[in-house]
């Protein structure tokens, strides 16, 4: 399967809510950036062991660890996790600025430094969500 057999297996494979909210946030993200390169991470190592949820990602950045490498990763990702979605924002600088920017106006979620997780698209304020989304996008 190609990157985006993968990804509508993926979304295909979800409870209908999650599903839905999926397609939406993966066609706004194709629409404001119709370009970036598509990712699918299954969420396996290279063991084939399971070390995170299955993901999809948007864009490309690279990650420079401190020994030296670096590695290709995507800028903005979306994936449903146990008790919702969690959307990631890759490469803030700041731990702080996507809490301290988006947490107060955005509803149900939870926000970290790089994760903005909600159980349902209808809790939480959208235009917040893909003002977030889209400085993830445009900010790499």
């Amino acid at each position: 399967m190609n990157t985006e057999e993968q990804i509508n297996a993926y979304i295909d494979s979800q409870p209908e809510i999650k599903r839905n909210d999926l397609t939406e946030l993966h066609q706004f993200i194709q629409r404001e950036s119709p370009d970036c390169k598509l990712w699918f991470l299954d969420g396996l190592n290279p063991e084939g062991k399971v070390v995170s949820n299955p993901n999809i990602g948007y864009g490309s950045r690279m990650i420079h660890y401190a020994n030296g490498d670096s590695k290709e990763f995507y800028q903005v990702g979306i994936s449903a996790n146990t008790t919702g979605i969690s959307v990631y924002i890759m490469g803030i600088e700041d731990k702080h600025y996507l809490k301290e920017t988006f947490e107060k106006n955005i509803g149900k979620a939870s926000v970290t430094g790089y994760c903005i997780k909600f159980k349902k698209l209808q809790d939480v304020n959208s235009d917040v969500l893909k003002k977030a989304i889209k400085m993830g996008i445009e900010k790499n």
